[in-house]
């Protein structure tokens, strides 16, 4: 008599593969991923865009319009509109813009105009990024050692300023 082979009647069970060991190592693999990543601290300097307006500016008022002309040689510091030049600082005997005497040269400006917070920055010349943090600096904080100055806020209520210039605006971006 004829008989079949048993392995074709036999039903083989379809084992379904552990993956719970497998997850495991990829859970363990993205932990330690994690734990051994350099995360990177990224600082922002606020800057905006420069505004152009037609409209006439109060007529009790006239617009401090503060610029800062960076050239290879001195920073001209600018005011008004048309902008004339209110004085120029060089460079140091070390080679780098004396940014003391900036920083002096602005709190004088902002002891006349306390509500004045723009400044904007006009390069002439290519400055390295470390340059222009530095006159940003020297534009921007106001240190424990300068004078204090106040200002009356929305309420009329007398406040010491806590930055000297706070807004920068780079006004060459294209050229």
């Amino acid at each position: 008599m004829y008989r079949a082979p048993s392995r074709r009647k036999a039903k083989k069970d379809f084992v379904k593969p552990n993956l719970i060991p497998i997850l495991d190592a990829v859970f363990i693999f993205i932990f330690f991923l994690l734990m051994s990543a350099n995360f990177v601290k990224i600082y922002e300097i606020p800057s905006d865009v420069p505004i152009i307006s037609d409209a006439e500016p109060p007529p009790n008022q006239k617009p401090l319009a503060l610029t800062l002309k960076i050239s290879a040689s001195y920073i001209e510091i600018q005011t008004g509109v048309p902008a004339r030049t209110y004085t120029r600082i060089g460079k140091a005997a070390d080679g780098f813009y004396d940014l003391e005497k900036l920083h002096s040269t602005l709190i004088d400006l902002k002891n006349r105009n306390l509500k004045e917070e723009t400044a904007i920055f006009e390069p002439i010349v290519d400055l390295t990024y470390e340059e222009i943090v530095k006159i940003m600096d020297a534009t921007r904080e106001l240190r424990n050692t300068d004078p204090a100055l106040f200002a009356k806020d929305k309420d009329g209520v007398e406040m010491r300023l806590k930055a000297l210039i706070p807004k920068i605006i780079f006004g060459n971006i294209q050229s």
